[in-house]
């Protein structure tokens, strides 16, 4: 007979608060092997007795058949000291040393518990906060780690006997689940209405009726509060808009099901799935023109081709819509511009100004997600992240970049501001956090960074911020530097959003030479002045500045980010022909003055953002924003109505590239304008010319791959033009899992600090 030896596995990755434990235990069970599984801060680590061949196929069954929420990013298997075990347990967790972890993030309702929360003969039967070890709350209720319930805000709830048994059973799905609770012990929920809260409220059926009613409710829900409302009802919803100060940006709605959904938007098979994925993310969808809900678009949209849809991600959810069987408006619960409010006690101070009733529940939150958000284009179905949150926070896991041991971080910038950080060979990147220019997105910036390295405890060699010396994120990580005494290094933004493309598409290490096409609304340039149309030579770490779409006056600072008409007087103020379409935009003192300002300024821009919103402004008079990008989104959408019934036109551009882009452009507008040419023509031929301009430039520069990074190639019908128009001779490289916007930004500083000293 063959001597038994003692193996020890670790595995690392996200393999706690996943079922990991149980499914070891099952899997060890099922080969008849002896021996022991536990969670510790670095990880699962298993020891059996076995000879190595056999030790080699556990190893193997386990990492091809994960449980569904697991990833593993490193393992080891390794003989260790000999011991005899006389069965396979699943032994207490141990805390020895820093926390070396992956943070599971939430994850929406899974299939199992949706079947039981639907089946009349389960206990659970329409329980609203049924989980189990494959899907509920992680990152937002952790506290602490390793994962175990005494580290979560479920620590103060009591498990029944039958949960207890359930939770002690390594055969049952909710072995271990941390969040495991039902009506004999639950999770309750409160109504606050009229000043008055009603403890341990069950009736959802009032929910429903206040929602037919007309009335907004405020309900909590993983990361935080949003606000309802029936999304048929125009009343509620402008009624939510002037209480929520969001006079026009669009609403996102949460459907019961995809079949209800269909009634009223497209949906491919790529954004079903990502609809019913664990991120459960809001999904940008194509409405139909006649919608079977008869909703009130011109409020909901804007008068937009595309709204923001989700399905139900939590029990509750699942429930109530189920019951109601018709869309709400589903929107972050806050006041416009700051951050989604998650304490029951904030929101019963801030929200009751805006809700009618608040349906709170006594699970804490401790960090706030808003609903992540992404689109696929429309012809080629390429992907685009608007806003990185609930689901995908706060890790990133890409196994082929070789992290460094050492511990850096990475503040971000202002608007979207996110922060990233390395720790133990992990990367650890921040949910967005909102727009740091406002004191609450301080506050959760502040507030989020604390909680994720008190559970992490990295000890930071380099903190790498953004060149603007006026940002929160800057100042914050300048603090943080001197604090502990640390060398703080700083990156041009266009250049960080360069290296995080690269480094998302496994380019920032690679030989290979590329061209990068960064084009956005902001950034301080290198020179002093405001870039944001540029293209960047990338070759062995080493980034260049190779052109831009042209300089043109800057004045009056964010007033002309607030206002595209500024913008279209900045760009046009020296062309005689444009000012019979400018000049009425303004009165007779701002005329006078912003002439004044521009024939005086010194500064200069090269944004694309601004170039968006100045031919905005001339073509539909979208003179004055109400919402951030609200003149480009416009602008993309009188171009797509257009390509839906026409050829696409050709380029203003000939098969030379003019030498300044931004004067060639604006003049062929001006003419076209000037000789009554359809305005959807001019729109559609304005984001043709853009992809040319890409191409003529990589053609010029003799550049085959291409990277794009950016808050324009949010614009998902110019990310189309540019695939058709390029994909057959370059290389596309676009953003995976971060958006182009200024979140991503935070990524590419941190793969900065590990190439540079300081």
């Amino acid at each position: 007979m063959k001597k038994m030896k003692t193996y020890h596995i670790h595995i690392k990755g996200i393999v706690q608060g996943v079922g990991f434990r149980p499914f070891v235990y099952k899997t060890a069970l099922h080969q008849q092997l002896k021996g022991w599984v536990n969670n510790t801060h670095d990880g699962v680590h298993i020891e059996i007795n076995s000879d190595k061949k056999t030790a080699q196929k556990f190893l193997d069954q386990l990492l091809k058949n994960l449980p569904p929420l697991a990833v593993v990013t490193d393992y080891s298997l390794k003989e260790t000291k000999n011991r005899n075990y006389t069965d396979f347990q699943i032994i207490k967790s141990t805390k020895k040393g820093l926390p070396n972890l992956l943070i599971t993030p939430d994850v929406a309702m899974c299939k199992d518990c949706r079947n039981e929360l639907h089946n009349p003969g389960n206990r659970r039967y329409q329980y609203p906060f049924i989980t189990c070890t494959n899907c509920g709350p992680r990152y937002s209720i952790i506290t602490r780690l390793p994962y175990d319930r005494p580290h979560t805000t479920m620590a103060e709830f009591q498990m029944c006997e039958v949960c207890l048994d359930e939770y002690n059973n390594p055969m049952e799905r909710r072995h271990y689940s941390q969040t495991n609770s039902c009506p004999d012990c639950p999770v309750e929920m409160q109504w606050y209405e009229n000043e008055k809260v009603t403890e341990n409220f069950t009736n959802l059926d009032k929910v429903i009726d206040y929602w037919q009613q007309g009335k907004i409710i405020a309900i909590k829900g993983i990361g935080g509060y949003l606000l309802t409302c029936d999304a048929s009802n125009e009343k509620a919803i402008q009624t939510l808009r002037t209480r929520k100060k969001r006079p026009y940006k669009p609403f996102a709605l949460m459907y019961p099901d995809i079949k209800s959904a269909l009634k009223d938007v497209f949906i491919n098979k790529t954004e079903k799935e990502a609809l019913q994925s664990n991120e459960a993310p809001i999904v940008l969808l194509p409405l139909k023109k006649k919608t079977g809900n008869v909703l009130p678009l011109d409020k909901i949209n804007s008068g937009l081709g595309r709204i923001g849809i989700m399905l139900p991600y939590t029990p509750l959810y699942e429930l109530l819509l189920s019951k109601y069987g018709r869309p709400i408006i589903a929107t972050s619960g806050n006041i416009t511009g700051s951050t989604i409010i998650y304490k029951d006690t904030d929101a019963i101070k801030e929200l009751s100004k805006i809700a009618d009733v608040i349906l709170m529940n006594n699970r804490k939150i401790v960090v706030p997600q808003d609903d992540s958000v992404v689109q696929f284009t429309e012809k080629h179905r390429q992907k685009i992240v608007l806003r990185r949150s609930r689901g995908k926070a706060p890790v990133y896991i890409n196994p082929q970049l070789n992290v460094e041991e050492q511990s850096i971080l990475a503040t971000g910038s202002m608007l979207k501001s996110v922060f990233a950080f390395s720790h133990q060979k992990n990367i650890y990147v921040s949910q967005f956090l909102g727009d740091t220019e406002i004191f609450e997105a301080q506050q959760n910036y502040e507030q989020t960074f604390q909680h994720l390295t008190n559970i992490l405890q990295p000890k930071f060699d380099k903190v790498v911020t953004d060149m603007h010396p006026a940002y929160f994120a800057t100042q914050f990580g300048q603090k943080t530097a001197l604090e502990q005494s640390i060398p703080q290094i700083s990156i041009q933004h266009h250049k960080a959003h360069f290296i995080s493309v690269l480094g998302e598409n496994n380019l920032w290490n690679n030989k290979e030479k590329v061209l990068g096409v960064i084009w956005d609304g902001t950034g301080l340039g290198d020179d002093g002045n405001i870039w944001g149309g540029e293209f960047f030579s990338f070759e062995n770490h080493q980034i260049n500045r190779l052109q831009h779409i042209g300089e043109f006056d800057f004045i009056l600072a964010d007033k002309m980010v607030r206002e595209p008409r500024i913008s279209l007087l900045a760009l046009t103020h020296q062309m005689p022909d444009a000012e019979i379409f400018v000049k009425q935009k303004f009165s007779d003192t701002e005329w006078k003055i912003y002439r004044q300002l521009l024939r005086n300024t010194r500064l200069k821009s090269t944004s694309m953002g601004r170039l968006f919103d100045a031919v905005s402004s001339l073509l539909f008079s979208n003179d004055i924003h109400t919402y951030e990008a609200e003149a480009s989104m416009k602008l993309e959408w009188k171009a797509h109505q257009y390509l839906q019934t026409h050829s696409k036109p050709e380029s203003y551009l000939s098969e030379k590239l003019p030498a300044h882009f931004v004067s060639f452009i604006m003049k062929k507008i001006i003419t076209n304008l000037a000789q009554n040419k359809d305005k959807g023509l001019i729109a559609a031929q304005f984001h043709v010319s853009l992809a040319d301009y890409i191409r003529l430039s990589a053609q010029k520069y003799d550049y085959k791959n291409i990277a794009f990074s950016g808050g324009v190639f949010q614009n998902a019908l110019l990310v189309d033009l540019i695939i058709e128009q390029m994909q057959r001779k370059y290389n596309l490289y676009f953003h995976k899992e971060f958006s182009p916007n200024d979140e991503g930004i935070a990524f590419g500083q941190l793969l900065y600090g590990f190439y540079k000293s300081g």
